[in-house]
């Protein structure tokens, strides 16, 4: 089949060259002789059609490549954190496994170190006392016996000699009779505290925290009293032989034990005061050691008298006294009040224990005195001023 004799006789199209004014196309390329009939090169538009899907072809691999790499960085990537997080976590994990063993450890120490501490403090409480067989109770009660009758031996002479020896010594020697007793009941219970106890330095420090535990639950009124008598032997607020004034009583002291102050009132009643009063109340002394102290008679007068004669009066009255001790002058005191004159009359007896008698006897004789020298008492009111 030839195309171009056929289309001969139809006329040619302007813009197209003629088959027969174009030169004689030059005839097809054998094929090959080796290739086979269905590989026949394609013409050039195919050509053309297969660069473009080569092309595309190769746009689509070069895209593929690229996704692929990204997948793959992108898994390499994840792979990366995932590896990351799991070795933080493995970390995390071996701190927290390390710092438990650690706490672990530290705790099962403390319980060695309190097991430790608990078994000495039980070896030394039971090491506390010496051995039962070891203690001679016989040497104990020697000694408590002994203790007891030195006690009583000087609580009965030292006040005997008192009483009965020169006035000058009487309160030095009642005032030793708290030292005595003091003394020999401290040694008595360091030498018994020595036979029963091992004394070291760790039982020492144990006895004295244990005391401090009692007698800060239970003996610290008792404790207190007893620490302020030995506070008062030494400092001497009140001895022995002293007239003194505590909290709400007046007396004489008649002893001075270790945990309260015996006194005899004027109604001779016997009271004991505890020595912590003197921590919270005033000790009022009247002789503070001295051998007599000062007795004070009281006179109120109508204010229309002769003061001059009346004082002089006064005065003969006390130094007429016959209790009246004449180391120190006796002293008439009076000022103008009100309601009228009120006179004192100030002087020292010979002994203090007759200080009460002596008031009496100023009293009797100074209101006759006063009568004499034309004075009239008068009644004070209650709420009158002291006269010092």
């Amino acid at each position: 089949m030839i195309p171009h004799a056929q289309n001969s006789s139809a006329e040619p199209a302007e813009d197209e060259p003629s088959a027969a004014s174009s030169p004689t196309p030059a005839p097809p390329a054998p094929p090959e002789p080796d290739a086979p009939p269905g590989d026949a090169p394609p013409p050039n538009g195919a050509k053309a059609e297969n660069a473009v899907a080569s092309e595309g072809a190769g746009e689509t691999d070069a895209a593929d490549d690229l996704s692929t790499a990204a997948a793959n960085a992108a898994e390499d990537s994840a792979e990366g954190v995932a590896n990351a997080v799991e070795d933080s976590a493995e970390g995390v994990a071996d701190a927290v496994e390390d710092s438990a063993e650690g706490v672990a450890d530290a705790v099962d120490t403390v319980k060695d170190a309190a097991g430790t501490t608990a078994g000495e403090g039980a070896e030394k409480t039971v090491r506390l006392l010496n051995d039962f067989q070891d203690i001679s109770f016989l040497q104990i009660g020697l000694i408590v016996a002994g203790t007891w009758l030195a006690i009583w031996l000087i609580r009965k002479t030292l006040p005997y000699l008192a009483d009965r020896g020169p006035s000058q010594l009487r309160l030095t020697l009642l005032g030793l009779v708290p030292i005595a007793r003091l003394g020999l009941l401290t040694l008595a219970i360091l030498w018994v505290g020595r036979i029963i106890f091992i004394v070291t330095r760790e039982n020492v420090l144990f006895v004295a925290g244990a005391a401090s535990v009692a007698i800060g639950f239970a003996f610290k009124d008792y404790v207190s009293s007893l620490i302020a008598g030995i506070v008062a032997v030494f400092e001497k607020p009140y001895r022995p032989g002293d007239w003194v004034k505590l909290g709400d009583h007046y007396g004489e002291v008649m002893g001075v034990g270790l945990r309260t102050v015996a006194l005899r009132t004027p109604a001779d009643d016997a009271v004991f005061v505890p020595h912590s009063t003197i921590w919270t109340e005033n000790v009022a002394n009247s002789n503070d050691g001295a051998r007599t102290l000062m007795c004070v008679a009281d006179f109120y007068l109508a204010p229309d008298h002769d003061a001059e004669r009346v004082r002089a009066a006064l005065t003969d009255v006390a130094l007429t006294s016959a209790y009246l001790g004449y180391e120190q002058s006796a002293v008439v005191m009076l000022a103008q009040t009100p309601w009228g004159t009120h006179y004192k009359v100030k002087a020292y007896p010979f002994d203090m224990r007759d200080q009460f008698a002596f008031i009496s006897d100023l009293t009797v004789r100074g209101k006759q005195a006063v009568a004499e020298a034309g004075g009239v008492e008068a009644a004070a009111p209650a709420s009158a001023p002291a006269l010092a």
